[in-house]
């Protein structure tokens, strides 16, 4: 089974907490000092906030597979399709052991494919660069999205690229 994944930077961890566990009708599955998870059902979607980023809103978007072989489905799509994908094997982030690579979507959105091996007591091991606020760090920019905001706002510039769109209030969109 796949499970979308979508992943906010917020101000408030209690007060999103409080608000998201209304919306969806369930508490977290984990709750950290600055991290926040639930894993629904219904629709199927791993939905994570914390207070990493520089300013509220999306981090990144992703998909999160229960079997590596639809992992490595999703990877070898990538690959055919000519995608700019950046290969992370196993490494650790979000409070978890997992197996992943990215893709940027034409407007820059970082988008994470997964899959989680197992559960770990700190945000990122030691050992693995943690030198931003971001949650976990997206690919590089492609050449035609390098007129961001600067990357030190939301990843590492060594790793990643700013992939935080900020909500916005007076929006016509659906």
């Amino acid at each position: 089974m796949k499970r979308f994944h979508v992943h906010l930077h917020v101000d408030d961890l209690g007060q999103s907490i409080g608000f998201y566990s209304k919306l969806f009708a369930a508490e977290p599955a984990r709750v950290e000092a600055d991290y926040a998870k639930w894993m629904l059902q219904d629709p199927p979607v791993n939905f994570a906030i914390s207070t990493r980023g520089s300013q509220p809103g999306i981090d990144h978007l992703g998909i999160q597979t229960d079997d590596p072989a639809e992992l490595a489905e999703m990877k070898a799509r990538a690959a055919a399709a000519d995608m700019a994908l950046l290969d992370e094997g196993e490494t650790t982030c979000c409070y978890a052991r997992s197996e992943k690579h990215w893709v940027t979507d034409p407007q820059g959105i970082a988008w994470e494919h997964f899959h989680t091996l197992g559960n770990i007591p700190v945000f990122k091991e030691a050992g693995q660069a943690e030198t931003s606020p971001s949650a976990c760090c997206a690919p590089s920019a492609a050449p035609q999205a390098a007129a961001q905001p600067e990357a030190s706002a939301y990843c590492s510039p060594s790793r990643g690229k700013p992939v935080g769109i900020p909500v916005k209030s007076n929006s016509s969109c659906c």
